[in-house]
């Protein structure tokens, strides 16, 4: 091991069961928190006059090139800067070499197989060349999300996600202090074609592997909102499915929500983790949804799944520190058998490298306690390092 670097954890078993589940938070939280997680959580505010905000026009013109071209080597990582207005291009051996000026306090990201990014700013859909480091147009929301701010709970995109044909964007905004939406964007045409209305805080969007049904990951509303695509332009045909292994008690002020979802690849089956104790395994054509035991015991944000079905969980910390455990990273093989690799300091999301070899975990978290790098995860050992790189990441993509 590198100095500074852990081993994972060996327990594999289910874990010990808490007497209490931490469903509510004093009233004086809820008034603080509003919809947050739990108390504490970052409220935001207006967004930096210094970094203000990219009109329609002035996000649809190409910038300047650089003086000399620059290549993205493959393998580098693609970071959202939650807390600035750029994506950062990452070295996973040496950190930073590059950003993009995207717009204010991005938050997910999707790759085509173009080399396009897509990702979803407080203002609208940056579209970035990551072989040319540059932006390229900003495609402004046409659902209306107040004034733009920073934040754990600024309005604008959140999660998103491409059609397999990479044809459309599916865009989850959050409208603060009600129910959201999802935009759909032409990526040829770069315009809005289509807004369908969805759940609370749109963290996560997913895509059937055939792309027939988009998924919507609803923070705050307890559910997935399914919607077809083929009724993409509207909302005709979709469906809710409230996924609440634990109730709703507690309501905005509850820690038991949902965060993000992954597509399990074998057979179609939405995953997602709480907590550390319940992975909740959802069928989105009957509503079904089956509760499987996991072992971090520690609350949980961002998921991935391998081609192989692995799937690995972000856990960003204890809720409760006298009985929770710390920040971690679960990776669950398909038997369901799970190795816990320990984390230093709270976490957002992860992807792993092409060869399956490697994890990137964010350390940007929507929470306070976030820091300005990625965790590197040897997914054969269990070896973790860390790299500084952009401010508050959220979202990463291997490029």
């Amino acid at each position: 091991m590198t100095p500074g670097s852990r081993r994972p954890s060996a327990r594999t078993g289910p874990a010990p069961r808490r007497a209490a589940l931490r469903v509510l938070v004093p009233a004086a939280a809820v008034l603080a928190l509003v919809t947050g997680c739990a108390p504490g959580a970052d409220a935001g505010g207006p967004a930096s006059p210094t970094a203000g905000p990219m009109t329609p026009a002035e996000g649809t013109t190409p910038p300047a090139r650089a003086s000399r071209p620059v290549t993205t080597p493959a393998g580098t990582l693609l970071v959202t800067d939650f807390g600035a207005d750029t994506v950062t291009f990452v070295d996973p051996a040496k950190g930073a070499i590059g950003s993009v000026r995207v717009g204010t306090a991005p938050y997910g990201l999707a790759l085509g197989a173009d080399g396009r990014a897509w990702v979803t700013t407080a203002e609208g859909v940056a579209v970035v060349d990551t072989r040319t480091r540059e932006r390229l147009a900003l495609v402004p929301y046409t659902t209306g999300t107040g004034a733009v701010t920073t934040g754990e709970y600024r309005g604008g995109g959140m999660g998103i996600a491409l059609s397999p044909d990479g044809a459309r964007a599916y865009v989850g905004v959050n409208v603060p202090g009600g129910n959201g939406t999802l935009e759909i964007v032409d990526t040829r045409d770069l315009t809005v074609t289509g807004a369908v209305p969805v759940g609370r805080r749109p963290f996560d969007v997913d895509v059937s592997r055939d792309g027939a049904e988009v998924y919507v990951t609803n923070h705050d509303s307890f559910d997935v909102t399914v919607v077809p695509a083929a009724t993409a332009g509207g909302d005709g045909g979709t469906r809710r499915i409230e996924v609440a292994p634990y109730g709703t008690e507690g309501g905005l002020g509850s820690w038991l929500k949902p965060h993000y979802t992954v597509v399990r690849p074998s057979d179609g089956r939405l995953l997602l983790p709480f907590e550390g104790e319940r992975l909740a395994e959802v069928d989105p054509r009957t509503g079904r949804t089956e509760i499987r035991t996991m072992t971090a015991d520690t609350h949980q944000h961002g998921a991935a799944v391998t081609p192989d079905g692995t799937l690995l969980v972000v856990g960003t910390g204890p809720v409760d520190p006298s009985s929770d455990r710390g920040p971690s990273l679960t990776v669950r093989r398909p038997d369901g058998s799970e190795r816990i690799v320990p984390l230093d300091g709270p976490h957002e999301n992860v992807a792993v490298s092409k060869d399956g070899r490697t994890a990137y975990v964010t350390g940007g978290f929507t929470r306070d306690g976030y820091w300005d790098g990625l965790t590197v995860v040897d997914l054969a050992s269990g070896d973790t390092r860390r790299v500084a790189a952009g401010e508050r990441p959220l979202g990463v993509v291997v490029l």
